[in-house]
């Protein structure tokens, strides 16, 4: 580990480092001079776009001439099992539910009760009331801006939503607990899964999946907690503006997502690495923030075992605030079983689309956000997002027992590690597991240096009170 001040600020008035520099870490060859793994359809990755992307428009998606078992995939909207009962003339009648959701949504809705009549129509349990976006719609957008997104985005939203069994045809295999297996969609085909989950098309009820699930209607209804409904608005309003860029202008880039697992018997040797942070170099800023400062870095997501957390309802924090402006990510609550132990997801290509101030209850849309983050060659954004979860301590004291510890220690390395040899990217992390999870950040930051020792990548970290 190095730490050393620059020569070149003697007095260090306005230092907010420590550590090495990030040009040292950068190798003096910018940002985007680090490995990054390939795109290669087998049977452990799933690419459900035509290979190359090119970037001239959206890649056409590809047709699998097998299909897996039921009980591995997604269940989509538009699956023939996917089956509605109703009554018509005193008799139950079975329907396909892809059917009643395009009769439902291609009437008029003007307005938020219409749109909630709607999904209503087609979903089979029992939702609770859309409290939370009618009181978006009423009383925090202007009129103005209610009439356009109801006359304007919203048809916009649906068609989107109605093209998914174009754009993805068929389903693909679930990201389960314990596999190596990553996929790959284009960002049209992301738009497409968002699109229907704002709509709240996914058949969807408890005890049918381990994954946590991507209809939109616990936000919907978050209004339940005064201290919490502002940033509930907050984030409505950054989804709602990541329909409008991608409806404006068609996205067409790609995004891999991959689920690692490293088995117990294969994990380092902790108690017998040699020289065991010795050739980390460490950058420490008190003023940058991960996603901002990070470029070009595998940036941490500190996670819920379930991705995503709390995004779709009051959650707040550094998790559900990375998944609103770059909302891509929260598709993989649609495929990503919950994480174990030795588990982590690597999500490699998400666009960021707002920018935002405040954290917690303070969390507010800041705007648009232009990502001039490059392509790669495979036609992913050169952003890498690292998700991996903390122990909930219900005692403080509790995470310095040693099997606590090697917890930790595990599943950093998981998140850090790569089948990939030489030239990887440091590691943009900060007070993961802390603040209301318990952990202590000189504790955590420890750990982590030392799982980034043993992946061989250099750390960035960043002290600011951003925690899980």
């Amino acid at each position: 580990m190095e730490i050393d001040m620059e020569k070149d600020d003697p007095d260090n008035s306005e230092r907010t480092w420590l550590g090495a520099s990030l040009a040292e870490l950068y190798k003096g060859k910018g940002s985007w001079c680090f490995s990054i793994p390939p795109v290669n359809a087998s049977k452990y990755h799933t690419v459900l776009y035509e290979l190359p992307a090119t970037l001239k428009e959206p890649p056409k998606p590809h047709i699998s001439q097998s299909q897996p078992s039921d009980d591995d995939c997604v269940l989509m909207p538009h699956s023939e099992k996917n089956l509605f009962s109703t009554k018509e003339d005193g008799q139950t009648v079975i329907k396909l539910r892809w059917h009643i959701i395009n009769e439902n949504l291609l009437k008029p809705i003007k307005n938020s009760q219409e749109l909630e009549s709607a999904i209503n129509s087609y979903y089979t349990s029992s939702l609770p009331k859309f409290t939370a976006l009618h009181y978006f719609f009423e009383q925090v957008l202007d009129h103005h801006e209610t009439d356009s997104f109801f006359q304007g985005l919203l048809p916009k939203i649906i068609n989107l939503a109605l093209q998914l069994p174009d754009l993805l045809p068929q389903s693909f295999l679930l990201l389960k607990s314990n596999h190596n297996r990553s996929v790959s969609l284009s960002q049209l085909q992301v738009a497409t899964l968002l699109a229907n989950a704002f709509l709240c098309t996914f058949p969807w009820k408890k005890g049918m999946s381990t994954c946590p699930g991507i209809n939109f209607m616990r936000l919907f209804a978050a209004s339940q907690r005064p201290k919490r409904k502002d940033s509930v608005m907050e984030k409505l309003r950054c989804l709602i503006h990541y329909f409008r860029r991608v409806t404006e202008r068609c996205p067409v880039g790609v995004l891999t997502f991959e689920r690692r697992f490293i088995h117990r018997s294969t994990m380092p040797r902790w108690d017998m690495l040699d020289n065991i942070i010795g050739r980390t170099k460490l950058h420490v800023n008190s003023a940058g923030t991960i996603e901002d400062d990070g470029i070009g870095l595998l940036q941490v997501d500190f996670a819920h075992k379930l991705v995503g957390g709390g995004v779709l309802e009051y959650g707040c924090v550094q998790e559900e605030i990375r998944f609103v402006i770059c909302p891509e990510l929260i598709v993989s609550r649609m495929f990503v079983e919950a994480l174990g132990d030795q588990e982590a997801v690597i999500v490699t290509g998400p666009e960021r689309f707002s920018k935002y101030n405040g954290y917690g209850q303070e969390f507010k849309w800041d705007g648009n956000f232009v990502d001039e983050t490059p392509h790669d060659e495979y036609g992913r954004r050169r952003t890498s997002v690292c998700m991996i979860d903390a122990i909930h301590f219900k005692k403080s004291k509790d995470q310095f027992y040693p099997s606590a510890m090697l917890r930790e220690l595990n599943k950093a390395y998981v998140g850090f590690s790569s089948s990939m040899k030489g030239n990887l990217s440091p590691v943009a992390t900060g007070n993961w597991g802390c603040g209301v999870y318990r952990g202590l950040s000189t504790l955590k930051s420890l750990l982590q240096l030392i799982a980034c020792n043993a992946a061989e990548r250099d750390m960035v970290y960043y002290t600011l009170e951003i925690e899980s």
